[in-house]
């Protein structure tokens, strides 16, 4: 790992995107220019669009909504929130989010520690878009998803 001792920026149009599930990602800081301590990127999300539930065991998840309505899942937990609405997800809790909009909507996601935005270029680079694919993908970054290994067992959608 590099040493975080110089500013690492994101320029409008300049950003790194990759693609997971389809959506477009823009990568604006990593683990291994941050020496580890953040990742930063923006997703965008269509209406109904979000991941399974699924537990991170390495970091904590933040995001702030800039566009768009979502519902947010946190253990037992549940909270809807526009622009503005940002939430923190602890790791070692099960947690997942979908746009309740009608609108697409747009969240930066932050990391800490930095690392797991390195899962979204890993997606784009291997072309993952089978869910046993992208299962593979996701225990390699130590994030347990439950839901989306019911549906490689084809035990539903994955989302109850």
């Amino acid at each position: 790992m590099v040493a975080f001792d110089r500013m690492v920026a994101s320029l409008p149009g300049k950003e790194r995107v990759a693609r997971s599930f389809g959506i477009p990602i823009r990568i604006h800081a990593t683990g291994a220019e941050t020496g580890g301590a953040i990742g930063i990127w923006d997703s965008y999300l269509e209406p109904g669009g979000g991941p399974h539930w699924h537990t991170h065991t390495l970091e904590t998840e933040a995001f702030r909504v800039i566009s768009g309505d979502f519902r947010f899942w946190c253990g037992d937990l549940v909270l809807e929130g526009g622009p503005g609405t940002t939430v923190t997800l602890p790791p070692h809790v099960p947690h997942r989010w979908e746009n309740i909009g009608t609108t697409p909507g747009q969240m930066i996601g932050i990391v800490s520690p930095g690392g797991f935005e390195a899962f979204f270029i890993e997606m784009e680079r291997t072309g993952a878009n089978t869910p046993a694919e992208v299962l593979a993908i996701e225990t390699a970054f130590g994030i347990i998803n439950s839901g989306l290994a019911d549906v490689v067992a084809g035990r539903g959608d994955g989302r109850s």
